[in-house]
């Protein structure tokens, strides 16, 4: 059976049980919101912004006049620009916010030693200048510029302004929501710990509480299932030299296992890829997967990261890129096996990872167990006719046919533990002509 893959995910994940089908993430309050993408419709190549996205903003999240939000996205305006285009200058009045429809933008600025220097990049959904909403903000602090041809839809602060003498509760929204990023809170939005440190006498000690986030979420155990049909005959004349029931349940379970990876790699609810916070979510500095890149994700998840995992064309592609600098990756031994890595990181292979039409792919560097705040597997042991770890095979009967029927069940789900236990490198090309 081709189908059969290491599926190492699987394995370096460290599974936890979900007594009841369900798991529960208790994370510290955060007053970091409208860190989302937003999202366009387009007919021909005229493109509007879907006005509900408009929530994503910062400043936007949780306003729900529809209507509001309908006359104030009929407010953008699109523009185009070509690669190298300067959308926004540096020392301009900063009075607007900036949609990225589409393309990739660089935002450029100055060095620690008064060098241009590229301060990060932006894509498709990313937006900025959104601060503009609760006014006018002086002065960008970095220049914009079009790294291949971009779209974009801008909403100056004039054109704000008069909708918002109209919007009755808007205003009011976007200043209470401007107010909560005022309260003490760490570098990551958390709620601070109020704390005294290296004082002398006795000083009165700052009361805390931790506040968790008023909406919890949880994980409830997804099941992958199939009915395994095999005849009484075969089951009576063919099980020598070897049981053919046993075999055809050993490929049932091994393909089951295998969608099981695909939907924690995949699965829009609970899979790693689309539930990586966007704010771990970053982009090639040049197209091909760079010894550069594998660095820049290795920033971003810096605490104890464990793996990367890559569909295997995307490691062939990073290695073609290494060796183009004369760099070689070591390999180290994991669990016997001799596989290549990067900064004493193992790179696992996961044909899961989805590759596109466009040949582009994405790279995941994980950090595992809970322990570690990381990513964990999820299922429930000890369930009824149970074969395997959260997988039970359950005899269903004989029908009229002499087929003998098997529900075959594999119970799973996956929890990232905090935001920074999972960074993403996305569009990542792996092959380019010359």
């Amino acid at each position: 059976m081709q189908g059969i893959t290491s599926r190492w995910l699987l394995r370096v994940l460290p599974w936890v049980q979900a007594s009841g089908g369900v798991y529960r993430v208790n994370r510290r309050l955060s007053y970091q919101v409208g860190d989302g993408r937003v999202t366009f419709t387009n007919i021909g190549s005229d493109i509007r912004v879907v006005p509900q996205e408009l929530c994503e903003l910062p400043l936007l999240r949780g306003f729900d006049d529809d209507a509001v939000l309908a006359a104030l996205a009929g407010r953008f305006t699109q523009r185009e620009y070509g690669v190298g285009d300067v959308i926004v200058e540096k020392g301009r009045p900063s009075d607007q916010v900036v949609l990225i429809a589409h393309g990739k933008v660089n935002k450029v600025g100055e060095g620690e030693y008064g060098d241009e220097t590229v301060l990060g990049n932006l894509a498709d959904g990313e937006y900025f200048g959104e601060s503009v909403l609760a006014g006018p903000q002086g002065e960008w602090d970095f220049t914009a510029k079009a790294v291949t041809p971009v779209t974009v839809l801008t909403l100056s602060w004039q054109d704000f302004e008069a909708l918002n003498g109209e919007a009755g509760g808007l205003r009011a929204h976007i200043q209470q929501a401007h107010s909560s990023r005022n309260k003490p809170q760490n570098e990551f939005g958390e709620a601070e710990i109020g704390m005294s440190a290296g004082h002398d006498g006795e000083p009165v000690l700052p009361g805390t509480f931790v506040d968790y986030e008023l909406s919890p979420r949880e994980y409830e155990l997804s099941v992958a299932q199939t009915v395994l049909q095999v005849h009484t005959r075969v089951a009576d004349l063919y099980n020598q030299p070897m049981d053919q029931v046993e075999q055809q349940l050993r490929l049932t379970i091994e393909a089951l296992r295998e969608r099981q990876e695909h939907e924690i790699v995949n699965n829009r609810n609970f899979g790693l890829l689309h539930n990586a916070d966007l704010k771990q979510r970053i982009h090639t500095r040049s197209g091909p997967p760079t010894p550069d890149d594998f660095d820049e994700l290795l920033s971003v998840v810096w605490k104890d990261p464990g793996y990367f995992l890559a569909h295997p064309r995307t490691i062939a592609a990073f290695g073609r890129e290494c060796n183009k600098r004369g760099i070689y990756p070591t390999s180290i031994d994991f669990n016997g096996h001799q596989l290549p890595a990067w900064r004493g990181i193992p790179i696992l292979p996961c044909n899961k990872i989805p590759v596109s039409d466009t040949r582009t792919s994405s790279v995941m560097l994980i950090r595992a167990g809970e322990q570690n705040q990381g990513v964990i597997g999820l299922h429930q042991v000890g369930i009824p006719d149970e074969y395997q770890p959260g997988l039970s095979v359950r005899f269903m009967g004989i029908n009229d046919q002499a087929i003998i029927n098997y529900l075959v069940s594999a119970y799973y789900s996956a929890a990232i533990l905090v935001p920074d236990a999972v960074g993403v490198l996305e569009h990542v090309e792996l092959g380019r002509e010359g």
